[in-house]
């Protein structure tokens, strides 16, 4: 397991861009998201959309694309009137597309002989399809997912139940490896771990959690412990922070790297606040992509290996973070 990632990154030259927000991208593009299913609902009506925005990251310097099944979940897709095999074809889908994307490039590269342009990327290289897998609170769309508050009755039983057939799925789909993103709290990565074992997954995985305080994860679990869960699984093959502002990335990576020797996976938001009551995101409250890319390479010098962007990042923001890796 940990020899794909560590091949991956031999060959990416140490470390390895991840693409940035993809709802954002697909409304740019025209799509509307306002549904329960979020960007998961173009895997039903504008697959093409999701297609382009892979395509517009892999162009952008991408190393590392994620698949559109962050919210994709059968009980949701069942919620909206697919049947069961329905909704386990989209979840299968969402993989089809970010296959169909990297082809595209690579045709791109064989047939073009410059390298890159000032809009464009184009470089024969090592990608990877990451298969992602969001949160119960994902499916609640809620909010729930950024406070880890699932209340007594959710177990990790409960967790391994809900997610049991989606990770089996996604798993035999033709993904590189899988993302479990924004793990909110301790039990629902102690139920990550357990499925993967128990399920005898072939793919390797990587955890990323999110964090409000740069301390803990939003939950309040202590990260340290949320790592140690991470490091003990041997199917997990990077541990690291998504979806949460850019200043508390690097007091993270410390905390990890004191329980962790997995490479550690980076992809912060923009640093804005969301507003889960409107349903938006509050104007002017983040960083521009000029800040956010001044970053990475503190993050790199404290022990990123993949670095990326979260919601409300762009492709502009992938080619920032490209040209500063490609400088180290």
């Amino acid at each position: 397991m940990r020899s794909l990632m560590s091949n991956f990154l031999d060959q990416a030259g140490g470390t390895a861009v991840i693409d940035g927000g993809l709802a954002t991208e697909l409304e740019r593009h025209g799509a509307d998201l306002n549904d329960p299913l979020w960007s998961a609902k173009c895997l039903v009506s504008s697959s093409h959309l999701i297609r382009q925005v892979h395509l517009d990251y892999l162009e952008n310097g991408a190393d590392i694309l994620i698949t559109a099944s962050y919210q994709a979940t059968i009980q949701g897709f069942k919620a909206k009137g697919f049947s069961n095999e329905e909704s386990e074809a989209l979840l299968r889908k969402s993989v089809e597309i970010a296959c169909e994307a990297r082809n595209v490039y690579n045709q791109k590269c064989d047939a073009c002989s410059y390298p890159s342009s000032d809009t464009i990327i184009l470089k024969h290289r090592s990608i990877l399809i990451a298969a992602s897998v969001g949160s119960y609170g994902a499916y609640l769309a809620d909010g729930s997912e950024y406070s880890g508050d699932y209340g007594a009755a959710i177990t990790v039983q409960t967790l391994k139940d809900f997610h049991r057939r989606r990770v089996q799925i996604l798993a035999d789909s033709g993904a590189d490896l899988l993302a479990f993103e924004t793990v909110p709290n301790k039990i629902e990565a102690q139920a990550y771990a357990e499925l993967l074992e128990e399920e005898d997954i072939k793919i390797p995985a990587w955890f990323s959690f999110n964090s409000k305080d740069g301390i803990n994860v939003v939950s309040g679990d202590s990260l340290l412990e949320c790592g140690s869960i991470a490091e003990s699984c041997n199917k997990v093959v990077a541990v690291g922070i998504n979806c949460t502002p850019p200043r508390f990335i690097h007091d993270l990576i410390v905390l990890l790297k004191k329980v962790s020797t997995k490479p550690i996976v980076i992809y912060p938001n923009s640093g804005e606040n969301y507003d889960a009551d409107r349903k938006e995101w509050v104007q002017n409250t983040g960083v521009t992509n000029e800040d956010f890319v001044t970053y990475v390479n503190k993050w790199c010098e404290v022990g990123a290996s993949l670095v990326g962007g979260c919601c409300r990042t762009t492709p502009a923001t992938t080619r920032g973070i490209y040209r500063t890796l490609s400088k180290q």
